[in-house]
């Protein structure tokens, strides 16, 4: 695999110096650019077309979320770092790869360097393969945020087992935990890993993984079980997706 490029943007000399310092420990990344303020990050992105942005979210003229926005149409892999707990659920919610909290360690870093590789390394084989949607080519999120007793708790969304559809909002079910999430069904599916997740109902994504048995139900749809118990609606016009992504043996 060809070395990583990555385009550190922070207004502190000190933070850019150890950000590079610590990317320079691993033989897989490089830094390919620096940056002091959001108007650099921009055009710097605009040239270099690095495969990480490791960006400060508090900056003078133009901070991290304002970048962010400016860059998003090339789906960016972000790993914004913040002084600030209270903006991580803002983070996930604009679909950041990972949220470093200042002072963040070397250990945090590393952990967040280590899955953004593994994310990249997993592109980069499925565009070879010829099998990446060609229209979708934003890195996917492995994590959620959502608030709990006034607390930000972050879910896995492999251990999700389902989300259903509430006004403006999604329930996420996890076990007998669930939670709320300000989004639509449409947003949410559209930023979720479809070999995982799919939407079998106008109201209701499934985890695949999550699904124990299918019984033939009324007017052609079907009722999936899964694990727990959980009774869903298959309607017709989700069915053939879901067959498709099953593997089918019996008669």
């Amino acid at each position: 695999m060809s070395r990583i490029g990555i385009l550190i943007v922070d207004d502190e000399p000190l933070a850019r110096t150890r950000l590079r310092r610590l990317v320079s420990l691993d033989p897989d990344c490089e830094v390919i650019g620096e940056c002091a303020n959001g108007i650099e990050a921009v055009r710097a992105h605009s040239r270099l077309h690095p495969d990480i942005v490791f960006l400060d979210e508090q900056m003078p003229g133009m901070d991290g979320f304002e970048v962010m926005r400016a860059i998003s149409e090339s789906h960016p892999l972000v790993i914004l770092a913040s002084a600030h707990g209270e903006h991580a659920l803002r983070a996930f919610e604009a679909y950041v790869f990972d949220y470093l909290l200042k002072p963040f360690g070397r250990q945090r870093f590393y952990e967040s360097l280590r899955r953004a590789k593994a994310r990249i390394a997993c592109n980069r084989a499925c565009s070879d393969a010829r099998v990446a949607d060609p229209v979708r080519t934003d890195p996917l999120p492995e994590r959620i945020a959502v608030k709990s007793n006034g607390s930000l708790v972050f879910v896995k969304l492999e251990e999700i087992d389902w989300f259903e559809a509430a006004d403006n909002y999604v329930t996420l079910h996890r076990g007998r935990e669930t939670h709320m999430v300000r989004a639509t069904m449409t947003e949410l599916e559209l930023k979720l890993d479809p070999a995982l997740f799919l939407r079998v109902h106008r109201s209701a994504i499934v985890n695949l993984d999550r699904i124990k048995e299918l019984r033939p139900w009324f007017r052609g749809d079907f009722l999936i079980v899964l694990r727990d118990g959980t009774e869903l609606t298959l309607t017709k016009n989700h069915r053939d997706n879901l067959e498709s992504r099953l593997l089918l043996g019996a008669a």
